[in-house]
């Protein structure tokens, strides 16, 4: 019969798991709420993309001024213009930047399914590697579906992302809070208060 111990996985969590569990519920409302606009919460990322690569431009032109006798400044003032470019133009034109992003994204997809393929295939020796196989055909078909609504599919599937992606970081973040809560987990009796390996 298994011995209860506190876990030492947990740690200090184990006294402080109700914040965990706010977090991971306000997780799981905002991806809920995403859900039901993704239209804005695409525009809103995008906008939000656009203003860290100004940021990040800006900052970069900066510190290339500051570095006088560099060899490689004459690149780091271009590359900086060229995201403060970017950024602006995101910026300006957010409908259009969430059209790329989407169909790069679509694409990439594609790929990380057919490598994902590919990897399964060479593990097929070994068990489980027909889920691996599905994760990667269901990948490709994600890819396939946006693509094939591309690019209509600019105004919610960045959006969608966001807000499942939301929603599975509080789903994961609540069911930590809740087994922090006890702190607790079945030991092998003589092994009470060492983890398991």
């Amino acid at each position: 019969m298994a011995v209860l111990a506190r876990h030492p996985l947990f740690g200090e969590l184990s006294r402080h798991w109700k914040w965990l569990l706010v977090v991971g519920i306000l997780c799981l409302v905002l991806g809920v709420i995403g859900l039901g606009m993704t239209f804005l919460l695409t525009l809103a990322s995008v906008l939000y993309f656009g203003v860290l690569m100004l940021v990040a431009g800006g900052a970069q032109l900066v510190q290339a001024f500051r570095a006088s006798g560099w060899r490689s400044v004459l690149a780091a003032v271009l590359i900086a213009l060229l995201y403060i470019l970017a950024g602006l133009m995101v910026i300006t034109r957010p409908l259009l930047a969430s059209v790329l992003l989407t169909g790069t994204l679509a694409v990439m997809l594609l790929v990380i399914g057919v490598l994902r393929c590919i990897m399964a295939f060479q593990h097929r020796a070994m068990q489980g590697w027909g889920w691996a196989l599905l994760g990667g055909i269901v990948t490709i078909l994600l890819g396939l579906m946006i693509l094939s609504r591309w690019p209509a599919s600019a105004l919610w599937v960045i959006g969608m992302f966001l807000a499942i992606e939301l929603i599975v970081q509080g789903w994961s973040l609540t069911l930590i809070a809740i087994a922090a809560r006890t702190g607790r987990a079945g030991l092998p009796p003589g092994r009470a208060g060492v983890p398991a390996h």
